[in-house]
C-alpha cells in the first residue's frame, strides 16, 4: 500500500499561508481542504495516504498537489467564471442595491421579505445582495455630538489629566448613577447548568430606586462611594464631605465630573470655595463618555445591579456595598490608551457630514 512519495516542494512562506488558510474561521472549506492536501504532500505522503487521511479519493489528491506545482497558491484558488451564471436582471440587483438606503412610505426600514416581495425576487437574493455589498438596514447605531462652545477646551483639559496626571494631587473621575431600580422577580427562576441558559420571569414587582455615589481614583481604580435614595445637591455635597474625609490631607484632588446642575448649585460652589484643594474639570456637554467611572458603572450594572432580584431597596444598597467592597479589595484601573487628535477628528468628520445632510434636505 502506498504511505508516502516524491515529496511536493513547499516553500516557507507558502507552508505559513497554508496554515493560515487551515486555521482562519472564514476560510472556505473546500480551500482549506486543497491547502490540507498540499500540506500532507510537501510532508512526503502519497495520494492514496492523503485520500485516506482526509477522507477524499486519490484523485482529488492528486488534483490538488499538481495544481499546486504547476501554478503555486493561485491554482488552488476557483478560477473567475466558474459556477452559476448570475440570474437576476440587472435592474432588480440595481434597485435591491439603491432601494436599501430609501425606506418605503410609512416604514423606517425595508427588511428582506418586504423588499423580495416589492422588486418580485426572493428573500435569500436580496441577503446575498446586501451581504455582499456591507449593505444592513437592520442596524442602528446611536450617536450624540456635543454642541459644547468650549468642547475642545475642555476636552483636553479632562485627557491631559489622564495622560499625565499632576504630582501631589489624586484624579477621581466622580458621578451619580441615578435611579437603580430593586427589581424583585415574581417567581424564582432556574440557575445555569449544562445543556440549559439561566432563566428569569419577565415580570418583576418594583421596590424603588437608590442612586449610586462614586469616586474613581483613576491611578489606582480604588472607589470612594456612597448611596443614597434622593438625588440633589445635598447628597452631592455629603459625598464632597466624605472624599474631603477619605483622601489624605496634604494632596490636591481634581474632580472629573458632568454638567448635572448640583455639581454647579451655589451652595456646592460656596462649599468648593471654602475647599480650595479641590479643582472641578467638567467634560463637555453630552460627553460624558469621557468619564471612566462610566465605564466602572457598566460593569457593576452588568454583575449586579441588572439581572439581580431585590426584594427591597436596602437588599440591592447591601448587593452594592458588597459588590464596591470586593471591588476595592481587588482594584482595577481604567487606563485612557484613545488618541486624542484622532478623537476630535472623527468629531469633525461626523459633523461635517451632518452639516452636509442638513443641507440636502
Amino acid at each position: 500500500m502506498e504511505m508516502r512519495g516524491a515529496m511536493l516542494e513547499v516553500t516557507e512562506a507558502d507552508r505559513q499561508s497554508l496554515q493560515a488558510w487551515v486555521r482562519g474561521g472564514n476560510t472556505r472549506q473546500k480551500l482549506a481542504l486543497r491547502a490540507r492536501v498540499v500540506l500532507l504532500a510537501g510532508d512526503g505522503l502519497g495520494d492514496v495516504a492523503i485520500g485516506k487521511a482526509l477522507g477524499v479519493s486519490r484523485l482529488t489528491a492528486r488534483l490538488w498537489r499538481n495544481r499546486y506545482g504547476e501554478g503555486g497558491l493561485a491554482a488552488l484558488q476557483d478560477m473567475p467564471g466558474r459556477g452559476r451564471k448570475a440570474s437576476l436582471p440587472v435592474e432588480k440587483v440595481e434597485k435591491a442595491l439603491v432601494l436599501a438606503t430609501r425606506p418605503p412610505a410609512g416604514r423606517t426600514r425595508w427588511s428582506c421579505r418586504t423588499m423580495a416581495a416589492h422588486l418580485g425576487i426572493s428573500k435569500s437574493a436580496v441577503q446575498s445582495l446586501w451581504s455582499s455589498n456591507d449593505i444592513k438596514p437592520h442596524r442602528l447605531d446611536s450617536f450624540k455630538l456635543s454642541n459644547d462652545k468650549r468642547f475642545e477646551e475642555k476636552f483636553w483639559d479632562v485627557i491631559g489629566l489622564y495622560l499625565n496626571p499632576p504630582e501631589k494631587a489624586l484624579v477621581l473621575c466622580c458621578d451619580e448613577k441615578s435611579q437603580c431600580q430593586a427589581l424583585e422577580r415574581t417567581q424564582p427562576g432556574l440557575p445555569l447548568g449544562i445543556g440549559h441558559v439561566r432563566t428569569q420571569t419577565h415580570d418583576y414587582h418594583r421596590h424603588g430606586t437608590l442612586t449610586l455615589f462614586a469616586a474613581l481614583n483613576y491611578m489606582d481604580g480604588r472607589l470612594i462611594h456612597r448611596t443614597h435614595q434622593t438625588h440633589t445637591h445635598r447628597e452631592w455635597l455629603q459625598f464632597l464631605r466624605q472624599i474631603d474625609r477619605q483622601t489624605p490631607a496634604d494632596l490636591q484632588l481634581h474632580l472629573i465630573v458632568d454638567n448635572y446642575c448640583t455639581h454647579k448649585q451655589a451652595k456646592v460652589q460656596q462649599w468648593l470655595a471654602r475647599h480650595p484643594r479641590f479643582h472641578m474639570h467638567f467634560t463637555p456637554t453630552s460627553a460624558s463618555w469621557m468619564n471612566l467611572v462610566e465605564r466602572f458603572f457598566r460593569d457593576i450594572t452588568q454583575d449586579t445591579i441588572r439581572d439581580g432580584s431585590f426584594s427591597s431597596v436596602k437588599q440591592l444598597s447591601d448587593a452594592i456595598i458588597a459588590y464596591m467592597a470586593e471591588r476595592n479589595a481587588n482594584p482595577r484601573r481604567y487606563v485612557w490608551r484613545a488618541d486624542g487628535q484622532a478623537i476630535l477628528e472623527k468629531i469633525h468628520r461626523a459633523r461635517q457630514k451632518l452639516t452636509e445632510r442638513a443641507d440636502t434636505v
